[in-house]
């Protein structure tokens, strides 16, 4: 692992910042980092208000699409909510479906399937709109680049609007309107929603007209943080407050559907964490292993009964979702040995009857062990299909419109993308993917990064530091849980393996300097064992958590790894 110590702050602001909010000059370095300098600056973000959200008319075309839908509920025209089979993407159907059928009964929503139609916007919902006389589709998660189908369904009379969050191509499709705050002509101020973000936009716009207020959308909100969570998009600005309040919704007063998988899961008390591990990954199965209608019908089920029975049915597809990623990666591990491709830039295997639903997550599987960027392909119709993922500050889609002369189509973020290309091109490709790679992936990011925020001693982690660490969550891109570094420690002599195949470290750590004892766990870092028990010092990277045990709590520190002196 390589540690990288963010650099300090100014000393003046971060002093002052201290000195205003009553915390320590530690604490202050933490807000500074995150943009945070001011004591107005902190009660904004600590004390996050639903009217800071913006009004959601700047976004460019916001206007024409609720006077598109204003029209199509006036004329009782037939609705379609079309979107992804990802969470993002099914999350923003249930959150408009559900909001417009409030307001207008001819609502119909179509998740498009994952083997027969492929990513985005397809020529078979179009042509299913036709056949159900439907004459307005709300594409939510995807559509930035359907420039032809956009023009299919116009030829159809059928007018499309485009919520998206996605980067544009070089052209706009030729919709009655295109939400998404990444176009460049596009003023909106918060460029990072997800797409279900965008959707909940559309709907604060709708209800603005009805007269009503953001408190009667606090509902949604349970599926806006789900998206952001699954969606890794940075938990700053607005995703920030609609993920702290999405929380709330989760945690109180959940939809029956949400509520329905929380059977399954024991917890007190959901994070971002616990959304991320546990509830995106069942609402994804659905599209993964069967069809994410399934998704969507959880998620806007009122009767609590027919709920878990959805719940229990996904559940059983998650569970298969996990056995198929775990034995196509160890397929995927041995092409890389038979390959002998150990020593590669990049990662790009291929096998025709890997299970499509599940090659992004191998791809992420992948990078543990081969920590670079990494394609893994399968047959999809005619074409091959591929998920991208990538380490952290390499940009994967730079990479692949780079290779764009062999690619048949392709979209995506700078961490995750997907791609079709032909049989015949996939060497071609494979060797240019590869060529691109070498030549701009810099030396420091084959390593994976430990970013660290501020080197501390172990007597300042008090339980009034922590209440405050607590208070900077949710955490997620650009507002991560604060990583610490210590130095001049020791195994108190209780240092052991533990986990039933002793791959964890458990340790007692002193501070040479103050005498100060901290428990630490130390997950995937058993191998570690020897070396703290050598009586030499040593420095830890770490976050800071609460251990309940037997009715007890304590803080203790979550070791990410730890290095001689």
């Amino acid at each position: 692992m390589r540690w990288k110590l963010k650099p300090d702050p100014d000393p003046q602001i971060t002093s002052t910042l201290a000195k205003e909010l009553g915390i320590d000059i530690a604490l202050a370095k933490l807000l500074v980092q995150r943009g945070i300098a001011s004591f107005n600056e902190a009660k904004l973000f600590f004390r996050p208000s639903l009217n800071d959200l913006h009004n959601p008319y700047l976004m460019k075309d916001m206007d024409k699409a609720v006077e598109r839908i204003e029209l199509a509920i006036s004329n009782n025209e037939n609705i379609m909510v079309f979107g992804d089979y990802d969470v993002d993407g099914t999350t923003s159907v249930s959150l408009l479906s559900s909001y417009l059928k409030t307001i207008h009964p001819n609502i119909a929503t179509y998740i498009p399937d994952r083997y027969a139609e492929g990513y985005g916007v397809s020529y078979k919902g179009i042509d299913f709109a036709e056949d159900n006389d439907i004459s307005l589709i709300i594409a939510l998660d995807c559509g930035i680049k359907a420039i032809d189908k956009v023009n299919y369904a116009k030829e159809k009379g059928i007018d499309f609007i485009i919520c998206d969050h996605h980067r544009p191509g070089k052209e706009i499709p030729k919709a009655v309107a295109v939400l998404d705050p990444k176009r460049e002509d596009c003023e909106y101020p918060y460029k990072e929603l997800c797409g279900c973000g965008v959707g909940f936009k559309l709907i604060q716009a709708l209800a603005s007209e009805r007269g009503e207020t953001i408190d009667d959308l606090i509902p949604y909100l349970d599926l806006v943080a789900t998206a952001i969570a699954a969606d890794i998009v940075p938990i700053t600005g607005e995703n920030r407050v609609l993920t702290y309040f999405g929380l709330q919704v989760i945690n109180s007063n959940p939809r029956t559907g949400i509520k329905a998988m929380l059977h399954q899961i024991d917890k007190s008390e959901l994070t971002i964490t616990d959304v991320v591990f546990n509830i995106a990954p069942r609402i994804n199965a659905a599209g993964r292993i069967k069809h994410g209608n399934y998704a969507v019908e959880l998620l806007t089920e009122a009767n609590f009964d027919t709920a878990v029975e959805f719940a229990m049915a996904i559940e059983k597809n998650n569970n298969e979702r996990k056995d198929l990623d775990k034995s196509i990666t160890i397929e995927a591990l041995q092409q890389i040995e038979e390959n002998n491709e150990q020593q590669n830039f990049s990662t790009v295997v291929y096998n025709e009857n890997w299970h499509k639903g599940v090659i992004g997550i191998v791809a992420s599987r992948l990078i543990e062990t081969y920590y670079r960027p990494t394609l893994v392909f399968t047959k999809s119709g005619d074409k091959l299909a591929a998920s991208a993922r990538s380490v952290k500050g390499f940009d994967v889609y730079n990479a692949l419109e780079a290779c764009s002369e062999f690619i048949e189509q392709f979209g995506g973020h700078k961490y995750a993308a997907g791609l079709t290309l032909t049989e015949e091109n996939y060497p071609k490709f494979k060797n240019k993917f590869e060529e691109v790679v070498k030549s701009t992936l810099p030396e420091e990011l084959r390593t994976p990064e430990i970013s660290i925020d501020s080197e501390i001693s172990l007597s300042e982690i008090t339980p009034k530091f922590f209440r405050i660490i607590k208070q900077l969550a949710p955490f997620g891109p650009q507002n991560l849980n604060p990583v610490f570094t210590t130095s001049g420690l020791r195994d108190n002599g209780y240092g052991k393996k533990v986990g039933a195949d002793e791959t964890h470290l458990k340790l007692s750590i002193i501070d040479g300097g103050n005498q100060q004892t901290f428990n630490a766990i130390g997950f995937g870092l058993g191998e570690k064992h020897e070396f703290v028990t050598q009586g030499k010092p040593f420095k830890v990277a770490y976050t800071v958590d609460e251990n309940h045990w037997n009715g007890n709590t304590s803080l203790q520190l979550v070791l990410k790894d730890l290095q001689e002196e």
